[in-house]
């Protein structure tokens, strides 16, 4: 999972510097790089608060994970 997540996240970065640098990057893509972010923050936090023990590394990166992943698939049809 973290191997999927470094690549995915590298390749989201990667795509999203080239449509900025080519001035194609939307408002709607310059708002989904701070909402994403604050959603998995959330998302994660709310694991970390309902958890008993502590919550296994998965558990607390799979936000970030499905986002990341989700993201790369996006961004490769544009």
């Amino acid at each position: 999972m973290l191997a999927e997540l470094a690549l995915a996240s590298w390749e989201t970065i990667h795509r999203r510097t080239l449509m900025m640098a080519r001035g194609a990057c939307s408002p709607a893509e310059y708002s989904r790089m701070i909402s994403e972010k604050a959603a998995a923050a959330v998302r994660t936090a709310a694991t970390v608060a309902r958890a008993k023990k502590t919550p296994k590394l998965a558990t607390l990166l799979a936000p970030w994970h499905q986002r990341a992943t989700a993201n790369a698939r996006r961004l490769r049809r544009k």
